[in-house]
């Protein structure tokens, strides 16, 4: 069974899924991100392919896949560095990306590469559910990869209902149509977004996104899906002064239960 099918099975409220750019704040601190997290109890992990013009996210994740590439992160490095994860890492794992530097990788070489470390799920933004039917199905299926795809609220039924046919392990369900990064409390767009989508008895649980960055908001999104991703709060506490570890420590320990520990 995927890992991504496994958790849901075990636990269908209050999943943390936490997004990091791979070789940011350094180069070689993928692992111990990783490593980190699932120590201190985050249920999934997306870890971030870096790419030059990243549109949908914002300024702290286009400054921090900036500072990745200047690092040297390559998608080449990030699957090296991860060739022997499965070792310790348990908790499912995402590859999340544009899909221009996969193609210039090659799908079928990504998508074998990935199956071979112990990758659970790929999420690419920019690869809309037709063509992935059309052109990309077959290989992610010959892997065991599910391909996780990405609503909206403006998103219409026909085309939630096409992702939720064609997707697999989770919907992404981004809160707002603004880039990542955006704070604040959901409001009455996004509740009765999420109410919308919980009345058409999805197939696939769904995961909430962009503008979680709290207790606060993580509990608000868990009120109306499975769980909630937190990325741009996360990496912006990775840039700060400090023992990398208890960064992320503090920051998971505020998120799940609103304080750090000293």
């Amino acid at each position: 069974m995927n890992r991504i099918d496994l958790l849901f099975k075990q636990k269908d409220k209050n999943i943390l899924s936490v997004y990091f750019t791979a070789g940011y704040p350094r180069l070689e601190d993928t692992i111990p991100i990783i490593r980190a997290l699932q120590q201190n109890g985050v249920d999934l992990v997306e870890i971030g392919i870096p790419f030059s013009d990243p549109l949908a996210d914002g300024k702290i994740l286009q400054l921090s896949n900036q500072q990745a590439l200047r690092n040297g992160m390559t998608l080449q490095i990030l699957f090296s560095q991860l060739q022997n994860i499965r070792e310790e890492i348990r908790i499912p794992l995402i590859l999340m990306g544009y899909l221009n530097p996969v193609l210039r990788f090659g799908m079928e070489k990504f998508c074998e590469t990935a199956n071979r470390i112990g990758i659970d799920g790929i999420i690419l933004p920019d690869l809309p559910p037709d063509i992935y039917q059309r052109e990309f199905k077959n290989i992610f299926m010959k892997y065991g990869l599910y391909k996780i795809f990405l609503i909206a609220p403006e998103t219409g039924e026909e085309r939630i209902r096409t992702i939720d046919r064609e997707g697999n392990g989770f919907i992404y369900m981004v809160s707002s149509s603004t880039t990542t990064g955006s704070t604040g409390k959901l409001g009455e767009v996004q509740t009765g977004y999420f109410k919308r989508i919980h009345d058409m008895k999805l197939r696939l649980p769904g995961l909430v996104g962009f503008g979680i960055s709290s207790h606060e908001t993580f509990m608000q999104a868990c009120k109306h899906a499975s769980g909630a991703i937190i990325g741009s709060a996360f990496v912006g506490a990775l840039g700060a002064e400090g023992n990398l570890e208890r960064i992320i420590k503090d920051f998971v320990n505020g998120i799940r239960t609103g304080e750090e520990q000293s």
